[in-house]
């Protein structure tokens, strides 16, 4: 028996949900139900699909994607952690931290009430001692039902006291960015990354015009992006996240990326739940932070 096939054996659910190989081999947690279809692959603990009953994909994925162990998937929600962006000193460190880049253990697959549940867990070792001197356990748990839920929990089993920052970095798949909409950040202040960092206020929506990566600040509302060309609204409803995170490459740099298509900025944007820069998690020994993200749609 593979380790793919025994994990099924000991995980999956009749006619619900499977662990099967996916693409490059790697395996990934199959859910199919009255309701919602979706997938979650161990690399990463990373959720590339979410189908809900009478509605299209919600989730991007590239088919440039390089699907092998040492990189990130292009799409879906990959987990930022424990660091955002480049590190701070370390220049050979990978972007975005270095656990969406590694497999997880897949702790359980269960029904409840709102969806499938899928845990899967992941621990300090001394690889990532090296890179970021902690100790850690980190949890992602996702259900697949008419609303998609991720929650991942962070824990600091040292015995000093920690600074992590955390983003589900969620690539939603749009219809048309140039007709897109984001709503519920009117008035708030961001970071714009594209600009040196400076400091703006929102004024009225988000409309995607150029190269886009905002870190926008203490917000912790619902938003909406409105997709006239694919006539759904995808609502995005958080909890114990400081900070909302904006990313669109444009045309240039979506042409420097290998693994995204050259025309693959005009299907996606990414609205990522997130406590990064001045809202980044102090963690003191024993104590664990829950962050929870919460996706529905709804035709227009």
């Amino acid at each position: 028996m593979t380790p793919t096939a025994a994990l099924d054996h000991h995980h999956g659910i009749s006619d619900i949900a499977h662990v099967v190989e996916g693409h490059g081999g790697l395996p990934k947690v199959r859910i199919t139900t009255p309701v919602a279809a979706g997938e979650i692959y161990l690399h990463g603990a990373q959720v590339n699909s979410w189908v809900p009953a009478g509605h299209a994909e919600v989730l991007f994925v590239s088919a440039a994607s390089r699907w092998e162990t040492g990189r990130a998937i292009r799409g879906g929600i990959p987990i930022c952690f424990p660091w955002f962006g480049n590190k701070a000193g370390d220049p050979q460190a990978p972007a975005h931290g270095f656990v969406r880049n590694t497999p997880w253990m897949l702790e359980s697959i269960a029904e409840t009430d709102a969806g499938v549940a899928v845990s899967m867990a992941t621990l300090s070792d001394e690889q990532t001692r090296a890179r970021w001197p902690f100790d850690f356990r980190l949890v992602l748990r996702a259900t697949f039902g008419e609303t998609l839920r991720i929650e991942l929990v962070a824990t600091n089993t040292g015995t000093t006291a920690l600074t992590l920052e955390e983003a589900l970095h969620t690539y939603f798949a749009i219809g048309d960015v140039s007709a897109v909409r984001v709503s519920g950040l009117d008035g708030v202040r961001y970071l714009d990354k594209v600009d040196g960092g400076r400091e703006h206020l929102q004024d009225g929506d988000i409309a995607i015009t150029a190269e886009t990566d905002r870190v926008y600040l203490d917000t912790t509302g619902a938003i909406e992006i409105h997709d006239p060309a694919m006539r759904r609204r995808i609502h995005i409803a958080k909890s114990q996240s400081r900070a909302t995170v904006v990313w669109n490459p444009w045309i240039e740099k979506a042409r420097a990326l290998a693994d995204l298509r050259d025309d693959d900025w005009t299907r996606m944007v990414c609205v990522e739940t997130c406590n990064v820069q001045p809202a980044a998690i102090e963690l003191p020994p024993a104590q664990q932070h829950a962050m929870a993200l919460r996706v529905s749609v709804s035709r227009v």
